[in-house]
């Protein structure tokens, strides 16, 4: 059996076992990481944040780490609203953990709910001691975070996902991070890409993550993502894994186009808001 047989197997299994358990229904609420529009936003800020409304897209995850495309925190927050838009979320670098009080004065400000780290600061050839001493620096930030109602998390890239002396370090940091004070957030593109079928690390994982990045890819160990439905990524099965869709957060991202930038994310949306789980 091939990999591509075997997602779509266990995608098969969980539909099924879910069949004539309850009416189907559509997603609420749709998101966006702002990466996939960076370009956009570089040039012209208001107008990518009104397009995003436009489009459908009830929520947007920020881009901390580009300093908001040089919109203030108060006025991002201003953006947003005037939009309709939230802004559950943040990716910054861990540089942000130095300077913590700014970042969750910051993320107040906007209305985050997580300061989500999208990457560690790591040696040329990192060992797995290194995630293990970021883990406890996740946690000791988690703590403080938490005493002003936000989450740390973290998101992990293909990187963080390959064996280091046959040990995933990726898997060694969550299991270290503390889960009442640190949360997850699982790119299910960045996932496939290190070769592991998002569906495994649910189940290996699952209660963990409470943010999803929704990316799709053409094959697992790919290089490159894919428009989503396009690829191999079971969605349907995955969100059904995901179980508690309304305590959870869902941002597409999609980081290579066909067309344009918008044109892609517009058809993200589309097949997001034509799921029925």
């Amino acid at each position: 059996m091939d990999r591509r047989t075997f997602i779509a197997g266990m995608g098969a299994l969980i539909a099924c076992g879910r069949a004539g358990s309850a009416a189907p229904r559509r997603l609420d609420r749709i998101g966006i990481q702002l990466y996939s529009l960076r370009e956009d936003a570089r040039r012209d800020l208001d107008a990518t944040i009104a397009g995003i409304a436009e489009i459908g897209y009830t929520d947007v995850e920020l881009l901390g780490s580009f300093g908001n495309f040089g919109a203030a925190p108060a006025r991002m927050r201003d953006l947003l609203d005037a939009n309709g838009l939230r802004a559950p979320s943040t990716h910054v670098g861990s540089s942000a953990l130095d300077d913590l009080e700014r970042t969750l004065d910051d993320a107040a400000t906007i209305g985050h709910e997580y300061v989500t780290v999208a990457s560690l600061t790591l040696p040329e050839r990192p060992a797995v001691d290194d995630y293990r001493r970021w883990a406890d620096r996740f946690n000791e930030a988690g703590r403080r975070a938490r005493e002003r109602g936000i989450w740390i998390a973290f998101h992990n890239h293909a990187g963080d996902q390959r064996p280091i002396d046959g040990v995933i370090p990726y898997d060694v940091f969550v299991q270290q991070t503390d889960p009442d004070v640190v949360r997850h957030q699982l790119d299910t593109g960045n996932c496939a890409m290190a070769g592991h079928g998002p569906l495994t690390y649910m189940q290996r994982f699952g209660s963990r993550y409470t943010m999803f990045h929704i990316k799709d890819v053409p094959q697992l160990g790919a290089t490159r993502d894919a428009e989503l439905g396009t690829g191999i990524i079971d969605f349907p099965a995955l969100l059904t894994a995901i179980g508690d869709l309304d305590g959870k957060h869902l941002f597409v991202e999609q980081e290579t186009y066909p067309g344009t930038p918008f044109e892609s994310v517009r058809r993200d949306y589309d097949y997001m808001r034509r799921l029925e789980l």
